[in-house]
Order: C-alpha cells, then structure tokens, then sequence
C-alpha cells in the first residue's frame, strides 16, 4: 500500500498531537479536568484517520477552514485563558 502524507496532512498530525498533549496537561495537573477532556475531544477533528472515519460513516468533512478557526480558538484557550504553561510547571514538580 503506497501512501503518501501531504504537507497538510503532516501538519494535521501534528497540531492534533500537540492538543492531544495540551488537553492532557489540563485534564491531569490544572483545576479544570473538564476543560482538558474538551480540548481531547477536538484534537480528534485534527487526525486524519478520524476525519476518514466521520467523512466515511456520516458523509461530512471538517471544513479546511473550520479548522484553521478552531485552532486558533485552541492556541487562545489553552496559552491565555488555559494558562498552559503554569501546568506545565505543576506537572513537571510533580515528575
């Protein structure tokens, strides 16, 4: 099977990865679990094979700049509002 990843595609993995880790962070080492549950649940809309899967079995796809919106939506939540980089701290005494 010959498979190759595009630029976008690379980028998708990645921003969902690093959401991934962000509601991860939240969820475990700041005061709202809650917020860190949301930010996993839409780092899902990011990998590609979730998208194939929505795309496959309801027949609708996350629009490009949907995306892009949400994404910048995430980046302010989770730096400004979420205060990200405090958890980091609190998480890395806690190693």
């Amino acid at each position: 099977m010959n498979y190759k990843l595009t630029i976008r595609e690379i980028f998708s993995w990645l921003f969902g990865m690093a959401v991934l880790v962000a509601g991860a962070i939240n969820t475990f080492w700041g005061n709202d679990p809650g917020f860190g549950i949301f930010l996993t649940l839409l780092s899902l809309v990011y990998f590609p094979p979730v998208d194939a899967i929505v795309r496959k079995n309801i027949a609708v796809s996350v629009p490009v700049l949907v995306k892009m919106l949400l994404g910048v939506f995430i980046i302010w939540a989770s730096l400004g509002v979420g205060e990200l980089f405090d958890k980091i701290d609190l998480m890395m005494m806690d190693l």
